[in-house]
């Protein structure tokens, strides 16, 4: 395995809970103490203070003391994109199986393919996985 696949699992493990994304999302305008997200997210600080952790150790978030406080920020700004993009294929998806839906609750004829099955066959492929992650990022600027 390579190491950046290796690295981009871990990164995308840290960010696969629903707090944590609330969490980079809260960040990505300005950094944080413990306290101050702990207050507006409804969390205790212990709580917070874990989940800022395991961001930490992924690499997305970075600290520095200010006087008695711990701020925290993201480490890359460019980690809202990666975020942005995930949940743009996530809405056309929601779409997609709506439609879908929609299009299945009405009459059909009983040899006819299903709307399902259409909309497979009418489907293009899979665009290809870029390899470089340079090349993804000029794709987006």
């Amino acid at each position: 395995m390579d190491e950046i696949d290796r690295l981009q699992a871990e990164t995308l493990k840290a960010l696969a809970s629903p707090r944590r994304l609330e969490i980079v999302h809260r960040l990505a305008a300005e950094a944080w103490d413990v306290g101050r997200l702990a207050r507006e997210l409804g969390c205790s600080q212990p709580n917070v203070s874990q989940h800022l952790a395991v961001l930490r150790a992924a690499g997305v978030v970075s600290s520095e003391r200010v006087g008695r406080e711990v701020h925290y920020r993201l480490a890359d700004d460019e980690v809202l994109l990666a975020c942005s993009i995930m949940r743009g294929v996530l809405l056309r998806r929601l779409r997609r199986l709506a439609d879908l839906s929609e299009a299945d609750a009405s009459p059909d004829v009983s040899d006819a393919p299903t709307t399902a099955a259409r909309a497979a066959a009418a489907a293009p492929p899979p665009a290809p996985v870029a390899t470089d992650p340079t090349r993804l990022l000029i794709a987006h600027h």
